[in-house]
């Protein structure tokens, strides 16, 4: 983890010594151990430098090759070196004696624009081209290291590893994204360029950005494939593959000159992680010991997984570090983390990775694994009932349906409502009304359901217009339909900004999925992904730690996607070629653990207990500086029920009495910052 900054004056301006100075030192808690500035008329980089690699101690950023010719400025790990350096000539230098950006540089002599296909790792960089004029810019693939930025056609375009970078500059227009505002509100997280601010953008993962004084061009270099299938001979054959693959991506992010962490939920994700990274360490050789950082909760105890975080600790070759979770609520801190976080958060639980980062820089540590999203790499399988209903497999429809019921005690019905019976309808849509009965007959030889209530719900109400089903709704006795004023969103900004417009259009960019991979492929791709991995990066910055994802690899990615749906979920157990990868490495206990502990208690008792102060300050004092984008009575209303003893909390109330506090202080502390910005530039 370092930080990354440029200025392409388009307009050939030169670019000021001082602007640049600004943006790196705004950013200087991204790198401790050096900065630097180089600046060629119009056009000048930054960096801050945090050493992690053994090469990085030897880096000098922004870098010049040989030539002259080419400027790089990078934040960079990659993962391929041995491919790379026995493609490209280096003089007989030592492989050891060449850094990440020397291999970037080089490939981009090779290959041009298209070099960023020939990578593996996490980057995010920016290369002038003094021959072609150009600024070429690209993103890992799937956007682990950050990267902002400014454009005005014919101006300059300014970048920068966040947004505070941008800010800085006098040219950068400080206008919230209103839009950004009702999808925080709308829960609708899939835009993976938009920011808190009108004028500045993410650069999507997985894409290359070119300026030149022509203008701007956004490319993609890489996309999963969801028609890709493995076909092995047998389940060891898949999970030994697994183990290979999973064992790489581990051994890739242990690269360090400095001792190394890991963040240990007792999950079957940063365990498998965990449990891995400690093997590897033995096999080196190198005593090299690996430190734990688990969150504990003596006061919310329905969270706590301590059990399975010992069973991986007694391994032996760990140093355990444990973290009071429980002393920190969703609401806490937040004048101190919005100094470091530029937009609102959208993670209810985001203060659980910030003790943790605060545990691992006091113990000296500067990488750090996280399991962060092997639920989505690994997949459940969920879509396999899906799929499995597409294919009209009713008979192992409900094996399987019953298995899940006999480990977790999901209901046969519910999982035959949420993806058997959505089928149906796409039949009746169809009118494909033969099919239709053909399948109701053959899901009754498996479920005891209604033939009636099939029909009336899955065949005749799909399709009836609107105004036919409010009147349907009115005559079965539900006269009050769902109205804008039952939403925190103020109805008059949502129609505005033609927010329902705009969700809608995100859920329709992709047809429902018929296969277990096709749902898997979605996941994957999801922009909340993007957004996740952003706050993991800046809540990392903030402690001068570098954060790294294993099942954020490619190669694991594309493994895992090619997976038959039989080898994700069968007989109940989710995830099951992992569980069978991971034997005599992950203890037993944590190996076929059914589910995960429950996070709302902590979520509950934080806000309510821990930051009821906080939120009773929001709600009575600062509401109304939200009323423009939220509806206050709705807010107010779920507020009051809360504080309420006489009633039980409910879980929308919780999430719409945070959604709302959350606004407020995100809106009040960035907008506090942005004034601090302004003075100093």
């Amino acid at each position: 983890m370092s930080g990354i900054m440029g200025i392409y004056y388009l307009d050939s301006r030169h670019v000021l010594q001082e602007d640049l100075v600004r943006m790196v030192e705004i950013l200087t808690h991204r790198g401790p151990d050096g900065a630097d500035i180089r600046i060629e008329g119009s056009v000048g980089f930054g960096h801050r430098m945090l050493w992690t690699t053994p090469e990085s101690l030897l880096e000098k950023l922004p870098l010049v090759n040989q030539t002259g010719n080419l400027v790089i400025t990078c934040d960079a790990r990659i993962d391929n070196r041995d491919e790379l350096l026995s493609q490209l000539h280096f003089n007989n230098c030592p492989p050891d004696k060449i850094t990440d950006s020397q291999l970037i540089l080089a490939a981009y002599e090779r290959w041009g624009e298209q070099f960023p296909e020939h990578l593996l790792g996490d980057f995010a960089f920016a290369i002038w081209d003094k021959q072609k004029q150009i600024l070429f810019c690209a993103r890992d693939h799937m956007g682990v290291k950050p990267f902002y930025y400014h454009y005005q056609a014919g101006r300059i375009f300014a970048f920068g590893s966040e947004i505070k970078a941008l800010l800085c500059l006098q040219e950068v227009p400080h206008q919230l994204n209103e839009v950004k505002i009702g999808d925080y509100l709308a829960a609708n997280l899939q835009d993976k360029s938009n920011t808190l601010y009108q004028d500045i953008l993410r650069l999507p993962p997985a894409c290359s950005l070119t300026v030149s004084a022509k203008g701007i061009q956004l490319k993609s270099y890489w996309t999963l494939d969801s028609k890709r299938e493995l076909r092995l001979n047998s389940d060891e054959e898949y999970a030994e593959a697994l183990r290979e693959i999973f064992a790489e991506a581990v051994r890739c992010r242990l690269r360090s000159a400095f001792t190394v962490g890991s963040h240990l939920s007792g999950g079957l994700d940063s365990s498998s992680i965990t449990c891995m990274a400690r093997q590897l360490l033995i096999q080196e050789g190198k005593n090299r010991s690996l430190h734990t950082f688990s969150n504990i909760f003596d006061a919310v105890p329905e969270s706590d997984e301590r059990f399975f975080i010992e069973a991986v600790i007694a391994q032996g070759d760990i140093i355990p570090h444990y973290v009071h979770a429980d002393e920190m609520g969703p609401l806490s801190n937040l004048e101190e983390i919005f100094r470091y976080q530029d937009e609102v958060i959208s993670a209810p639980t985001h203060f659980l990775a910030w003790q943790l980062n605060d545990a691992a820089h006091k113990t000296g540590v500067r990488v750090v694994l996280d399991g962060f999203d092997g639920d989505n790499t690994i997949s459940h399988g969920d879509g396999y009932f899906a799929e499995l209903a597409n294919q009209r497999q009713w008979a192992t429809f409900a094996v399987e349906a019953e298995a899940l019921r006999e480990l977790v005690g999901t209901s046969p019905l519910n999982i035959l409502r949420y993806y058997g019976l959505t089928y149906l309808e796409q039949l009746a849509r169809q009118w494909k009304w033969v099919a239709f009965v053909r399948q109701i007959n053959q899901i009754l030889k498996h479920f005891d359901v209604s033939r009636r209530q099939i029909f009336l719900r899955h065949g005749l109400k799909p399709l009836l217009a609107p105004f036919v089903l409010k009147v349907w709704h009115f005559l079965r006795g539900h006269n009050q339909p769902e109205s804008s004023a039952k939403t925190i969103i103020n109805p008059t900004f949502a129609k505005r900004i033609g927010l329902e417009k705009r969700v809608q259009t995100f859920e329709n960019l992709s047809s429902q999925p018929l296969t277990e991979r096709e749902t898997h492929c979605r996941d994957l791709t999801s922009g909340i992904l993007t957004q996740a991995l952003e706050i993991s990066d800046h809540y990392a910055a903030a402690f001068g730690l570098e954060v790294r994802h294993p099942f954020m690899d490619k190669r694991l990615l594309e493994f895992c996607l090619s997976l038959p749906a039989e080898q994700k979920l069968r007989l109940g157990w989710s995830r099951l070629v992992m569980r069978r990868a991971m034997k005599n490495i992950l203890p037993e206990e944590v190996q076929w653990r059914r589910g995960k502990s429950d996070m709302s208690p902590t979520f509950d008792y934080g806000l309510l207990t821990l930051n009821r102060q906080v939120l009773d300050q929001v709600m009575l004092n600062h509401s109304e500086t939200i009323e423009t984008y939220v509806n206050t009575k709705f807010l107010l209303t779920a507020y009051e029920r809360l504080i309420s003893k006489s009633e039980v909390n409910s879980p929308q109330d919780l999430l719409s009495a945070w959604m709302g506090a959350m606004l407020a202080l995100g809106l009040h502390y960035t907008k506090l910052y942005r004034a601090e910005l302004f003075v100093k530039s």
